[in-house]
């Protein structure tokens, strides 16, 4: 359980412990058995651990006795501080427990139901996209004589040809590499445990038989797709690769390719799903092809707009 849970009975805020074993239980039981994706699960565990030292800080002695008040001024103030986007994400973390707790009668009210978070509307992503000529330097500019090469051309391929989010990537198995009618597919498990399957363009199909025949991995089927590589030998383990470990890799990789701008894991995704759209390709589609629920996410993505904006620039000739 330790693994599931944020902190353990005894080491829980002094506001929850403060309510009693039934408070102190129930609370954990949020983490476990109402969140399953371990991303959120850290990411909510932040959230109202913050919450919880504020109102420590702020003389709440008890879960229970959280109103409102306490609430709202907690978002007000972490609204001055920080982003709106925090602060809504913040404010959501605090009204799910809190529902949680309201349907296992720790408390009869939920303080933040009636709060408003800031107001924010987000229109276009921030991911930093590449340009096409950018995405394939950098692509070019690995060397692929190396274990080590391979793995990273094939990770970032799979991201730009495929729309996949790096955590989908590092969590597939050999096995999810797979030829089917003759043309080679990846199936990758995306967030709420949907399973997507995909075609492969035919410049990820390279990186990928490459990958695979040169680690000599193929046949490790039930092996992580994307290892880890052993210090000193320079071949890869049997570990699968850490997300930070890929986060790295890839400021390594823009260093040496000369790729100025700042780029992360998502980057690629949004890079993909850009240069789709710039071909032909419609929104709908390419909603499907990254899995997004609504053509509203993928619209964050779509940075064609860009250009435009560029070119009117340009336009002010002093």
């Amino acid at each position: 359980m330790g693994e599931l849970v944020p902190v353990q009975l005894s080491m829980l805020p002094s506001v929850v412990s403060a309510a009693g074993e039934r408070a102190s239980i129930r609370f954990l039981e949020f983490f476990t058995a109402q969140i399953r994706n371990p991303n959120t699960r850290r990411a909510y565990g932040r959230a109202i651990g913050e919450f919880l030292a504020w109102c420590e800080a702020h003389g709440v002695a008890s879960i229970v006795a959280v109103q409102p008040l306490h609430v709202a001024a907690y978002i007000e103030e972490l609204t001055g501080e920080r982003s709106a986007p925090t602060a809504k994400q913040r404010l959501a973390a605090i009204r799910m427990l809190f529902d949680w707790l309201v349907v296992g009668q720790v408390v009869s009210i939920n303080p933040a139901a009636s709060v408003r978070g800031p107001s924010h509307s987000v229109r276009r992503g921030k991911t930093p996209v590449l340009d096409p000529d950018e995405a394939r330097q950098l692509l070019d500019a690995i060397d692929v004589s190396t274990s080590v090469g391979l793995r990273d051309r094939a990770l970032i391929g799979l991201m730009v040809y495929s729309f996949a989010r790096v955590g989908a990537a590092l969590g597939m198995k050999v096995e999810d590499v797979y030829v089917q009618n003759r043309r080679l597919w990846v199936r990758l498990n995306e967030k709420g445990g949907k399973r997507h399957e995909m075609p492969c363009h035919h410049n990820l199909e390279a990186y990928l038989h490459a990958y695979l025949e040169g680690c000599g991995i193929a046949e490790d089927r039930k092996g992580p797709l994307f290892r880890t590589i052993g210090r000193g030998t320079r071949e890869l383990t049997t570990t699968p690769l850490p997300q930070a470990n890929a986060y790295a890799m890839i400021q390594r990789r823009a260093v040496a390719a000369g790729i100025g701008t700042k780029i992360g894991n998502h980057t690629f995704r949004a890079t993909g799903i850009t240069a789709y759209l710039k071909n032909g390709g419609t929104l709908e589609r390419a909603a499907a092809m990254a899995n997004h629920a609504s053509t509203r996410t993928t619209q964050l993505y779509d940075r064609r707009s860009d250009e435009v904006t560029l070119d009117e620039v340009e336009r002010v000739q002093i």
